[in-house]
């Protein structure tokens, strides 16, 4: 290579330096995922209602996909179905047969009782309230009427000789605040005050005083759905007021454990456990427990109906905590869950409290943000990190395995562990770092791309610019040495042709000419190096590796040829309808194929991709001999011995101006088919003996050997190069060369 060529071609660059490219050129990229990994670290901070939907079905599949499993547990619920109330009436039930009810289930060996209803209002059944109730009755029978105990007074009784806890509801109104006490007397505080943290009522729906007074706890069965609708979460206790009441679940265990309090326990980011006995339940910092869901189980009910009657089977209740609930769609106590889309709420305390003695509590805990968070951040920190180096597609396989690794640890802490960790959203956060980063690499890309296309786009033929701008890397700018071919086109008599112009006709008429010169060589691979005029400069195997760039290049030839005499037969025409003369365009061309250095050439300021070298000057003389010779395309012996199988026929040694060594040259006439043909061989085989016969200075066997080639494929148009030996011939005749004459000839034209 020499040393012009060293100075301008592409240094090669370390792989810690093609790394550091890599990175600039992300570099906005890289940026543009960091902020995006921050917004989505604040977002999951502040945990909008989307984020915790998404969170919360996948907890929600969880357990529609594994719900809880265990052994029959010794809790029942007594259904006010439809049944019952087809046999006892509707609801609701006078207390003396709520006290009936209660009775039985005491004498079937039930250790504790809960309500799922709450009963506000005195019975209007009751001896007092029917004596004041019906007109005319004499005032012996009202007074023996009032005499009689109330209802309340016959279910108290009935309570007090059992574990009944009564349930209450919360109201958004402050009602049922009176003086007398919640019931708030069986919760303890361990840590801090929770009630910050409790879902809290600004009231409660109580039940009357007498049955309030006989029971032997109190609980709230008010279950506040999700903003979906769906109960996956029951407050353990809520506030009310100053006071922090136990859910119905809670109470009845600790009525039924023999227990005084149950303990709430808090920290600095809220409620972290509750403590009934000694056993801790996990909640969420509000206080809720996660139910743990197992599937809808008939053989959970008892018909009230059938306890009252007596009909139980022996044994089927004994030993069991008992809720009484309704199923019936009438009074509206249906609750949608993850496992079921209308479940009983009396079940939903139930499966509470399975959840509880089971000891399968599902659990949130509290640093369960954090860890997620931190998750979120080092995923996203590997996406920005790997992305560049290892590459998109191998990046996205380290993302897949690692979503699944992810995903799979949440599935094994919800299996194992009943921890409900969420992966998702680390996954989702990663999976759009890795989208902006592989866009950011797209959009660098697609702009290296399309500057390709704009540098090229004029000069190359569109498949070889999109050729180059899939693969940039293709493209060594800056210089490099390259074995090509050159082209150089020029018209004949243009001067001439011009006179018939005024400017902007000469100018169409040049854009007419140089339009299908260029598509042919574009078709050919070619690539435009600059317009002079009416001449054309192109070259071949540059930008892009073009193995058989003289083939091409020949083709080109020929092809521009074809291409000229169509046109020439439409400005003959349009001359002849504008009653003009015409004069046909013709053209020289030189072809010339060696090694060359291309690439951009130029000026800081300016610049254009080009080429230099011994063979583009060589190339451009060839063009200029063409006329000489009286032939269209004149080729040099490199680009002759690159497609010796084109039809040419060597013409010359000669020794064109600038240049100290001969160079043999030749005419291209056709492609391989006229090569091949017969009467191309002979035209060959007389040209060549010509050429011998001239060299060796046998003038008359020469002449004799050109009147036999001017007889041969007259259609060529070779007469003037026959002209022109014939003419050479004679001179020599009368003054030969001499004996040391090497046969060539010295151009004294460029």
């Amino acid at each position: 290579m020499s040393v012009a060529a060293q100075q301008v071609s592409r240094p090669r660059l370390s792989p810690a330096a093609r790394l550091r490219r890599w990175l600039a050129a992300l570099g906005g990229g890289r940026a543009l995922a960091l902020g995006l990994l921050a917004l989505f670290v604040a977002v999951r901070a502040i945990d909008p209602a989307p984020v915790e939907t998404v969170r919360l079905k996948i907890f929600d599949y969880y357990q529609l996909w594994q719900p809880r499993q265990s052994p029959p547990q010794p809790v029942a619920i007594v259904d006010l179905d439809e049944a019952s109330f087809a046999a006892y009436g509707q609801w609701p039930w006078s207390r003396a047969v709520v006290a009936k009810l209660i009775a039985n289930l005491i004498a079937a060996g039930v250790p504790a009782i809960a309500f799922d209803i709450v009963f506000p209002e005195p019975d209007r059944l009751s001896p007092g309230l029917v004596a004041d109730s019906i007109p005319g009755l004499d005032e012996a029978t009202r007074d023996g009427l009032r005499q009689l105990p109330s209802n309340e007074q016959i279910l108290a009784d009935v309570m007090r000789s059992g574990r009944v806890v009564l349930g209450q509801a919360g109201h958004p109104d402050p009602i049922g605040l009176e003086e007398r006490s919640l019931g708030a007397k069986s919760v303890a505080f361990f840590g801090g005050d929770p009630r910050p943290f409790l879902p809290r009522y600004a009231g409660i729906v109580r039940n009357v005083p007498e049955l309030e007074a006989a029971a032997a706890g109190r609980g709230i069965f008010s279950i506040l759905p999700e903003f979906d609708g769906l109960v996956r979460r029951v407050p353990g206790f809520v506030a009310i007021g100053e006071d922090v009441l136990p859910t119905l679940s809670l109470e009845l265990l600790r009525v039924a454990t023999g227990q005084k309090t149950n303990v709430v326990k808090t920290d600095e980011a809220g409620v972290s456990s509750l403590v009934v006995g000694r056993q801790p339940i996990p909640t969420d910092r509000n206080g809720r427990l996660w139910v743990h869901y197992a599937p809808h189980d008939p053989a959970k009910y008892v018909s009230a109906k059938d306890v009252l009657d007596g009909t139980v089977p022996q044994g089927r209740l004994a030993g069991h905590l008992v809720f009484i609930g309704t199923s019936s769609t009438g009074l509206v106590d249906i609750k949608a869950t993850p496992v079921d889309s209308a479940m009983p709420g009396v079940e939903v305390h139930a499966q509470l409290l399975e959840t509880i003695l089971t000891g399968s509590h599902l659990e949130r805990p509290n640093y369960a943000l954090g860890a997620e968070l931190v998750v979120t951040v080092l995923a996203g920190v590997a996406m920005i990190v790997l992305v560049p180096l290892l590459g998109a597609v191998w990046t996205l396989l380290l993302g897949a395995g690692l979503a699944a690794g992810l995903g799979a640890m949440s599935v094994y802490l919800y299996l194992e562990e009943r921890l409900l960790i969420d992966f998702a959203y680390p996954m989702g956060a990663s999976l759009a770092v890795y989208a902006i980063l592989s866009y950011a690499s797209y959009y660098n890309e697609e702009r290296s791309r399309q500057q390709v296309r704009n540098a090229f786009g004029h000069y190359l033929s569109p498949a070889m610019v999109e050729r180059l701008a899939d693969d940039p890397d293709s493209l060594s700018l800056g210089g490099e040495m390259r074995d090509m071919t050159l082209l150089f086109c020029d018209v004949r008599g243009f001067t001439t042709i011009s006179e018939q112009f005024d400017a902007e006709g000469l100018t169409r008429l040049i854009n007419r000419f140089l339009t299908p010169m260029t598509e042919v060589i574009l078709n050919r691979n070619g690539t435009i190096d600059k317009y002079m005029g009416d001449c054309i400069m192109a070259f071949w195997n540059a930008p892009l590796d073009d193995r058989d760039h003289a083939r091409n290049a020949c083709h080109a030839a020929l092809g521009m040829r074809s291409a000229l005499a169509e046109l020439n037969e439409t400005l003959r025409g349009e001359a002849e309808a504008d009653g003009r003369k015409h004069i046909p365009i013709n053209i020289g061309i030189g072809l010339d194929t060696g090694e060359c250095c291309v690439g951009n050439v130029g000026s800081d300021q300016r610049f254009d991709y080009s080429v230099l070298g011994d063979t583009v000057n060589l190339a451009s003389r060839l063009e200029g001999q063409s006329k000489t010779y009286g032939v269209t395309t004149i080729v040099g012996e490199p680009t002759h011995d690159r497609a010796p199988d084109m039809a040419m026929l060597e013409v010359d040694l000669i020794q064109v101006k600038g240049k100290t060594r001969p160079e043999r040259i030749f005419v291209l006439l056709g492609d391989e088919t006229m090569a091949a043909a017969d009467d191309f061989k002979a035209l060959k085989a007389a040209q060549d003996d010509l050429l011998a016969r001239y060299r060796a200075q046998d003038w008359s066997g020469a002449r004799a050997a050109a009147t036999t080639c001017r007889g041969l494929m007259p259609e060529l148009g070779l007469g003037a190069l026959y002209d022109l030996f014939e003419a050479r011939i004679a001179a020599f005749e009368a003054d030969p060369p001499g004996a040391d004459w090497d046969g060539v000839f010295t151009a004294e034209t460029k």
